[in-house]
């Protein structure tokens, strides 16, 4: 088991996520509802899944 130190609530910040959506990046958080929904279904990309798959 492995011991991860976490901060406070009160020391803690938002961190904004950026994607790119139609070829521009736009902060998710100035996504509509249905495009919020969207991004959270996404499957994301990893170069070591893909090279592990046949």
């Amino acid at each position: 088991m492995t011991n991860i130190d976490t901060l406070p609530t009160e020391q803690r910040q938002r961190c904004e996520v950026w994607t790119r959506v139609m070829g521009y990046h736009r902060p998710v958080s100035q996504f509509n509802v249905g495009k919020r929904s969207e991004h959270r279904e996404r499957r994301h990309f990893t170069e070591r899944a893909a090279a592990l798959t046949p």
